[in-house]
């Protein structure tokens, strides 16, 4: 939306940012079986801008996992003029900790303790 953008009329990074965080959330959550909290940006680029009217789509692999934590590879493409040219237009590594109830953190279950449906999408 334009409230979103800069002067030179591109969306503004911390809200592709903050979209690219939300869905390394999803795929993080979805891989713990659990509440999960963002605790580092490993790495981010900015290749391309984002311009008012394209359309973003964000894509999300789990790409290291430890006992408590892992790491999630995050792409962020458009689709320029609503039907036009998709390019890659953001790149980052976001690392998450599976936590409890109580904030504590909780180890991830195995990929043979996963439920089917959360097995195939690994």
């Amino acid at each position: 939306m334009p409230a979103d953008t800069n002067a030179a009329g591109d969306i503004f990074g911390g809200w592709v940012l903050s979209q690219m965080d939300i869905a390394a959330g999803i795929c993080a959550g979805q891989r713990a079986q659990s509440r999960v909290v963002t605790v580092a940006l490993d790495s981010m680029s900015f290749i391309r801008p984002v311009k008012v009217g394209d359309i973003l789509g964000i894509y999300t692999h789990v790409c290291e996992l430890g006992r408590t934590s892992m790491a999630i590879h995050v792409e962020a493409w458009v689709r320029r003029d609503r039907i036009g040219l998709r390019e890659k237009v953001t790149e980052g590594k976001f690392k998450f900790v599976s936590i409890d109830k109580h904030g504590n953190s909780t180890p991830i279950p195995h990929e043979d303790e996963l439920p089917d449906y959360v097995r195939d999408g690994v």
